[in-house]
């Protein structure tokens, strides 16, 4: 049915809604494909959805909280999350890294995507500029322009996966407002080095002592804890004051469906009381108020916990040693659940159809801002992944 040019609805909405994401669109065909024949002959990397059991200790919490009859787990808690939440994540930042918090510091929400869009619309005015690394999580753009910011990308560093410091030099200007950071990354599943972390944060002091102006930078973390090989992800509240940490426990504790996270306001941010106040009121405004009450008392009862993620570091390797043996070329992951690797043939969007046609559902880097590579997730069973590899090296050895 063609739209009314005049109706009332929200003209930007109204285009989100009718433009599926890439990844969810594969996503769907998958589960349509499965049906008609056999979810094991269809090998969908897709989408990243946690493949690993939640810890035993959350499940139990959850047990121990839903039979307390005494206990009012479903009930509302603060708009900002029950203070007792709010005080055990603050004493497990406080455990890990060198940063002083406390629970005044710290708003419980539902999951990253709530963090990052609350944040952005916390710091952001209209006009202002947000900046992003490519390759970069697509929702980025959306959650900055529904902040009112104009959203800015910088070119993608395809050698090492860094961070492209010519390209950021460029593009910060008086209008930026802040940097969103992601490491491990979505899609590259690059860990940031010491050395780009130090330099980083080095630029942006640099910038804003010459300007005056304050750039808060967001560190986008749904990976922290997936990391492999002993490799250390630096908490960049502890090199660059006006940080503000978007936390999620999706990955994790494999709590993806649940929605549960939250945002640390860095307490040396820059009038950090006022931001933590546009952090509540951004919450009010956007509705997202009261993460869900049972995920919040659960994730306090067990601040460290994590899934055991050797099945994950399991498949990189299978797959990333098994496909670089067949002529692909891959970044080698060093957190996350992603494997990036070259499209052999110069359209990504191409190599995917042709895969597809074999049944293996796989990502082209377009929609992350950076053309000519494909995202493979493996958060997949390990034995899909060893049945997948005959097609993955038929598909190469017919281009």
């Amino acid at each position: 049915m063609p739209s009314d040019k005049n109706s009332a609805i929200n003209g930007e909405s109204l285009a989100l809604g009718s433009e599926r994401s890439v990844i969810r669109e594969i996503f769907e065909y998958g589960n349509a494909r499965a049906q008609l024949v056999g979810r094991e002959n269809v090998y969908d990397f897709s989408l990243g959805n946690p493949a690993v059991a939640t810890p035993e200790c959350i499940n139990d919490a959850i047990r121990e909280l839903v039979s307390d009859s005494g206990f009012n787990v479903h009930g509302y808690t603060s708009a900002q999350g029950a203070p007792a939440v709010r005080e055990s994540i603050a004493r497990s930042i406080n455990e890990r890294f060198r940063v002083p918090a406390s629970a005044d510091d710290i708003y419980v929400t539902c999951g990253a995507a709530a963090s990052l869009t609350i944040t952005l619309n916390a710091v952001c005015n209209a006009g202002d500029e947000v900046i992003a690394f490519a390759p970069f999580f697509p929702e980025y753009k959306v959650f900055a322009e529904g902040a009112g910011a104009t959203f800015v990308a910088v070119l993608p560093d395809t050698d090492n996966f860094q961070i492209n410091f010519d390209d950021l030099e460029r593009k910060l200007s008086l209008k930026t407002r802040a940097v969103i950071v992601n490491s491990p990354n979505n899609p590259s599943g690059a860990v940031l080095t010491e050395s780009t972390v130090l330099r980083l944060c080095s630029v942006l002091k640099e910038f804003c002592d010459k300007t005056g102006k304050t750039v808060y930078l967001i560190s986008d973390e749904p990976y922290r804890e997936l990391v492999y090989d002993g490799k250390n992800v630096l908490y960049f509240p502890e090199y660059y004051e006006n940080t503000i940490v978007c936390y999620s426990y999706s990955k994790s504790l494999s709590l993806a469906g649940e929605r549960i996270g939250y945002i640390f306001v860095n307490p040396a941010v820059t009038g950090s009381r006022d931001v933590y106040a546009a952090v509540c009121g951004a919450g009010r405004k956007l509705g997202f108020v009261c993460a869900p009450s049972l995920m919040q008392y659960a994730v306090a009862k067990n601040p460290h916990a994590v899934s055991d993620i050797s099945a994950y570091r399991q498949n990189r390797d299978i797959l990333y040693n098994a496909l670089c043996s067949f002529g692909y070329d891959c970044v080698y992951p060093d957190g996350a659940f992603y494997l990036f690797v070259r499209s052999p043939i110069a359209d990504a969007k191409e190599f995917c159809e042709r895969a597809k046609a074999l049944d293996l559902l796989l990502v082209p880097s377009d929609s992350f801002g950076c053309s000519g590579f494909v995202r493979i997730s493996y958060c997949v069973d390990t034995n899909m992944i060893r049945r997948s590899l005959p097609l993955f090296k038929k598909l190469i050895e017919s281009l």
